[in-house]
C-alpha cells in the first residue's frame, strides 16, 4: 500500500506567518466582537475569524490558508472603498497592512506548491503588490491637495488702521499694530524670487530649560521691530535688542524669573512698545518696552538702553498680583504683550487652569504707560469699584481671565478682550451670574472708564475649555451701506464672526443650534448655541469610520472607543461614568496665533487645528485616590498638558483630557488626518477661496518615531501667519519644523525651510537699508512635542 498523501509541505516560513496571520485574526475577531456588542462594524470580526483559518491552514501547510488570506485581503479593499472611496490617508490603516502581509503571503506560497513556474508567478504577483502600493502612495503624496476652489481677488479696499503704530519698515507691535492684521505692504520677497530666500543671520537667546524646567518650554514669540532695532523676550521673560541687520544683541535685560513661576508653559509671546508724547529721540525712557513676565509684573525699560525706567511704577515695574491675596507661584503669569491704547497699558493674565473653583482673579487692570500708576482695575463681580479693591479685601477669585492677546482701536478708545472661562473649566454649577455673562466672551472695555462697552459671547455655560485664544483683527467691513468698523474674531469652535467694533452689533449672519443636553449637570446646559453663518472652519461630525491607526487593530480600538464614549456631535458635555468627544478640541479651531488679513484684497487667512478631545470627568473620591491636587499642595510639579488630571478642588470633579485622542501605546491619534488646515477667506462673503492641509508626517510616526516621509498630512499646528503684500502667506506653527512662503493665489507652498527647532510662533517681517527680511522664533514647544531651541532665525534675500 502507497502511503497517506500528506496535508501540505512543509514550510517553515509559511508556519511562522501563518502563526502571525492567526495572533492578528484572534485580535481582530475578540475585538470585533466586542465592536460589535457596542453596535459597530461586523468587518472586524468577520476578517478576524477569516485570518484565524487562514493562519491555521498555513501553519499546516495548506496552500489553501494563502489563497484565503488573497481573498481577504481583496474583501478588505472591496470593504475599505465602500466605506471611505479614495481619501488615501483613509485608507492607510485599512490597506497598508494587510498589503504588507500579501505580499509576505505571495511570496511564501511557491513554497506550499510543486507546480512548475511557481515562482515565477509569485514574483509577477509581488511586483504587481508593489506597483499598487506605490501608486497608492503617489496619490498620498499629491491627490490629496485638493485643487483651488475660487479666485482671488485684486487689490479693491483702502482700509484705515485706527492704531498708532505703521507696518513697513517697521513691526511695532505683536500683530502689526493693535489692529492684529499680521500684514506687511512690504512686496521685495515675491512668488517669483522667494525661493532665493536664504539665511541672513542666527542668533541664541541662550534662555534654555534647566533639569526643573525640562518638558515646560514653548517660546512663541514674535519680534518687534522699532527703527533701528529689533526687540523680542524669551521664554522667562528676559527681553533681547537686536541689530536687524546682522542679530547682534545691543542689550539685555532679566528680570530674574525663577523656574517655580512657570505655569503649564513657559512662554513669552512679544513685548510691547510705547513712545512718550513730545519725548526727545535721546530722552532717557522716551522709547518704552513693556514687558509683561511669568512673574506677573509689569516692567518699563528704556528701548535703547534696556534700563528699568524709574518713574514707572516701584523703580520700573508694577506687580499685578496686588490686590489678589494669596497666590502661589505659577498660579498668575503675563505671557502675552499688553495692549496700549491712548496711553493706558491694558493687561490681563494667565491663571494656571484646572487646579481649583477658587483661584486667583481673572482681573483686568490698567496703568499709565509713563508713571505706572493704576489708570483701572475691572472686577467684573464688583462693577461700581474702578481701582484696586478696598483695604482687607482681594479681587474676587474665580473669575474669567484674558490669558491671551487683546486689540485695541486707539480712536475710538476701546480695547478688545478675548475672555476665558471661570476657573474649574470643566463644571459650571458653582459660576456666578456675572461670570456666566462674560466667560468665552470678546468684551470692549472703555481705556478713559475701565467699564465694558459692550460683551458678545460665543458660548453659553462653557464646559469645553472654547475660551476665546485669538486676538479679534480690526478691519473696515464693507457692507451695502458702506465701510464699518469693524472686527474679525475667530473662535476655537471654528466660527468665524464680523461684529461691528463700536457696538459688538453682528455685521454677518449668526445662527443658533439645538445643542445636546446632559452631562452631569444637565439644569446647566443652554438647549442652544451660537454659530457663525458667515463662515467657519468645523468639519462634519465624526462618526465611526473617521477613526484611524496605523494598522486594522489600532484603527479597531479607537472604534470601539468611539462607541463607548457619549458623543452627540458639536458642544457633546462631558460626563462622569464614561469619557465623551469634544471635537474641536480645545486647541482650535483658532487658538492663540489668531488670522491674518489682507487688507487691500481683502483675504482672512486662517491656519486651524481639527482634532477632537477624549474627556472624562474624575469623582472627587477618585481623583483623591490617584493623588490629584493643585500645584500648589501634593502635586508639586510644573508643566504637563492641561486637562490631564487637573484636580479643579472645590468642584465635584476633577477632569482627565486626552488632548487630541491619541492611543496610550503608539502615541497615535484616533481621528484620521487631517489634523490641521489652512484656508483662505474673502472678507467681504465668508466664501472659501481655497482650503488645504497644512503640515507634512516628516516629524510623525508611531511610538513618537519621526517618520520623516514628506508627504502632507495636517498636523496639529499653533501659531499664525503673516501675509504681505506681493501675495506671500509666510507660516511655521505646524509640528514638521518648517517655515513656509504661501502663494496667496493657489495655497501652493513656494518656499520652505528646515527650523533648528519647533516653529510654534508668528513670523514677522520688516525692511532696514532697503532689504526685506523674515524673522521666526523657532523655540519649539514641548504641548506641540516640537524640539525646544533658542534660536532666533532671520531670512533675506542673497
Amino acid at each position: 500500500m502507497g502511503s497517506a498523501r500528506p496535508m501540505g509541505r512543509t514550510s517553515i516560513a509559511a508556519m511562522i506567518l501563518g502563526g502571525v496571520i492567526a495572533l492578528i485574526g484572534l485580535a481582530l475577531a475578540g475585538g470585533g466582537a466586542w465592536l460589535l456588542i457596542e453596535g459597530g462594524s461586523a468587518y472586524y470580526l468577520i476578517t478576524g475569524v477569516a485570518m484565524l483559518i487562514s493562519g491555521v491552514q498555513l501553519i499546516r501547510g495548506r496552500l489553501a490558508g494563502a489563497w484565503l488570506y488573497v481573498a481577504i485581503f481583496l474583501a478588505t479593499m472591496v470593504w475599505a472603498l465602500w466605506e471611505v472611496g479614495t481619501s488615501p490617508w483613509a485608507l492607510v490603516p485599512r490597506v497598508v497592512a494587510p498589503l504588507v502581509l500579501l505580499v509576505a503571503v505571495l511570496l511564501v506560497m511557491p513554497t506550499l506548491t510543486r507546480r512548475p513556474g511557481r515562482w515565477t508567478w509569485a514574483g509577477i504577483g509581488v511586483v504587481g503588490t508593489i506597483a499598487i502600493a506605490t501608486i497608492f502612495g503617489w496619490s498620498i503624496a499629491g491627490n490629496y491637495i485638493p485643487p483651488v476652489n475660487g479666485q482671488l481677488p485684486g487689490a479693491r479696499y483702502a482700509m484705515t488702521d485706527p492704531s498708532l503704530g505703521q507696518v513697513g519698515n517697521d513691526w511695532p507691535a505683536y500683530g502689526g499694530t493693535y489692529s492684529a492684521r499680521r500684514y506687511s505692504p512690504l512686496a521685495q520677497i515675491t512668488p517669483a524670487n522667494v525661493g532665493e530666500l536664504k539665511r541672513a543671520w542666527t542668533i541664541h537667546t541662550g534662555d534654555m530649560p534647566s533639569a526643573a524646567a525640562k518638558g515646560t518650554y514653548g517660546a512663541e514669540t514674535t519680534p518687534l521691530k522699532i527703527g533701528n532695532t529689533l526687540y523680542l523676550c524669551t521664554p522667562k521673560s528676559m527681553v533681547l535688542a537686536l541689530d536687524p541687520v546682522t542679530g547682534k544683541q545691543k542689550w539685555r535685560f532679566d528680570p530674574g524669573v525663577k523656574d517655580d513661576a512657570i505655569p503649564y508653559t513657559a512662554a513669552c509671546r512679544g513685548v510691547s512698545y510705547y513712545q512718550v508724547p513730545g519725548a526727545a529721540a535721546d530722552t532717557p525712557c522716551g522709547q518704552r518696552i513693556i514687558l509683561g513676565t511669568l512673574d506677573a509684573r509689569i516692567i518699563a525699560l528704556d528701548a535703547r538702553t534696556g534700563r528699568q525706567c524709574r518713574d514707572f511704577g516701584q523703580n520700573g515695574q508694577v506687580r499685578i498680583t496686588d490686590g489678589m491675596g494669596q497666590v502661589s507661584p505659577g498660579y498668575v503669569s503675563i505671557n502675552s504683550p499688553p495692549t496700549i491704547v491712548q496711553g493706558v497699558v491694558v493687561t490681563g493674565h494667565q491663571v494656571l487652569d484646572g487646579q481649583s473653583r477658587w483661584e486667583p482673579s481673572g482681573v483686568i487692570q490698567a496703568y499709565d504707560a509713563v508713571t505706572g500708576k493704576m489708570r483701572w482695575a475691572w472686577d467684573m463681580m464688583h462693577p461700581e469699584r474702578s481701582g484696586p479693591p478696598p483695604a482687607g479685601q482681594t479681587y474676587t477669585r474665580g473669575t474669567p481671565n484674558m490669558w491671551t492677546i487683546a486689540s485695541g482701536d486707539e480712536k475710538l478708545g476701546l480695547v478688545y478682550l478675548p475672555m476665558g472661562n471661570a476657573s474649574a473649566d470643566y463644571y459650571s454649577s458653582l459660576r456666578r451670574p456675572e461670570e456666566n455673562r462674560y466667560a468665552t466672551s470678546l468684551v470692549a472695555i472703555d481705556v478713559t472708564t475701565g467699564k465694558p462697552r459692550w460683551t458678545f459671547q460665543a458660548v453659553k455655560k462653557d464646559v469645553w475649555d472654547y475660551d476665546f485664544g485669538a486676538q479679534a483683527t480690526l478691519v473696515d467691513f464693507p457692507t451695502s451701506s458702506g465701510s464699518v468698523p469693524a472686527m474679525v474674531l475667530p473662535s476655537k469652535q471654528g466660527d468665524i464672526y464680523v461684529l461691528d467694533r463700536r457696538t459688538g452689533r453682528p455685521l454677518t449672519p449668526i445662527g443658533q443650534i439645538k445643542a445636546p443636553g446632559g452631562g452631569v449637570e444637565p439644569q446647566d446646559r443652554a438647549p442652544t448655541q451660537l454659530v457663525s453663518l458667515y463662515h467657519d472652519l468645523r468639519k462634519p461630525d465624526l462618526t465611526e469610520k473617521d477613526m484611524w491607526g496605523m494598522s486594522p487593530i489600532d484603527q479597531m480600538i479607537c472604534r470601539i472607543q468611539f462607541r463607548e464614549a457619549s458623543y452627540k456631535g458639536f458642544f457633546t458635555p462631558p460626563e462622569a461614568d464614561r469619557r465623551s468627544i469634544e471635537y474641536p478640541g480645545y486647541n482650535g479651531g483658532t487658538d492663540w496665533g489668531g488670522i491674518a488679513v489682507d487688507p487691500a484684497r481683502g483675504v482672512i487667512v486662517a491656519n486651524y487645528n481639527d482634532m477632537p478631545n477624549y474627556v472624562r470627568l474624575v469623582p472627587r473620591a477618585k481623583a483623591n485616590e490617584l493623588g490629584w491636587a493643585p500645584r500648589n499642595q501634593a502635586r508639586g510639579k510644573i508643566g504637563g498638558a492641561e486637562g490631564a488630571g487637573d484636580p479643579q478642588a472645590h468642584t465635584p470633579y476633577a477632569i482627565d483630557v486626552n488632548a487630541g485622542w491619541r492611543l496610550k501605546f503608539t502615541g497615535m491619534l484616533c481621528k484620521q488626518p487631517p489634523y490641521g488646515g489652512i484656508r483662505a477667506i474673502d472678507l467681504a462673503t465668508g466664501r472659501t477661496i481655497w482650503d488645504r492641509p497644512f503640515g507634512t508626517a516628516r516629524t510623525n510616526g508611531p511610538f513618537g518615531i519621526p517618520s520623516m516621509l514628506p508627504l502632507t498630512i495636517g498636523t496639529p499646528n499653533n501659531g499664525g501667519a503673516v501675509v504681505t503684500k506681493s501675495g506671500l502667506i509666510f507660516i511655521a506653527a505646524a509640528t514638521d519644523n518648517l517655515i513656509r512662503a504661501i502663494d496667496l493665489r493657489t495655497g501652493k507652498t513656494l518656499w520652505s525651510d528646515t527650523l533648528p527647532g519647533g516653529g510654534q510662533a508668528t513670523p514677522m517681517t520688516y525692511s532696514q537699508n532697503g532689504k526685506q527680511y523674515l524673522v521666526i522664533m523657532a523655540g519649539g514647544h514641548h504641548f506641540m512635542e516640537t524640539p525646544v531651541s533658542d534660536q532666533l532665525v532671520a531670512y533675506a534675500l542673497p
